[in-house]
């Protein structure tokens, strides 16, 4: 009989830091332990973080993994809707865009 797999936030197994580059939203996830990396490795795809932006992403969704940091990279186009002289939004930085990665739930194992 095989267990169901846990469901986690990101917010248990890593920090975010965010950024921006234009209108593209970078956000650093920095695992808290190789468990927790190899993990997000596996599960934490360009696809899922796409979709859990959503409509406000004009492009595909890139992902580069730097393992001896414990950590990936994501660059999300369009994000910030014109960047920081470009948008009427609040945070033209993205730091709470960043923030919102947070929340997404994982499965593991």
């Amino acid at each position: 009989m095989t267990t169901p797999a846990t469901v986690q936030r990101i917010d248990a197994l890593a920090d975010v830091r965010a950024g921006d580059k234009g209108d593209t939203l970078i956000v650093a996830v920095l695992a808290r332990d190789r468990a927790a990396y190899d993990l997000l490795e596996r599960r934490l795809t360009e696809d899922v973080v796409a979709a859990h932006y959503g409509e406000l992403i004009t492009g595909p969704a890139r992902r580069t993994r730097q393992p001896n940091l414990l950590a990936m990279v994501f660059e999300l186009p369009g994000v910030l809707g014109g960047g920081v002289t470009g948008s009427p939004a609040l945070d033209g930085h993205g730091k709470t865009l960043g923030y919102h990665l947070l929340s997404l739930e994982i499965r593991g194992a």
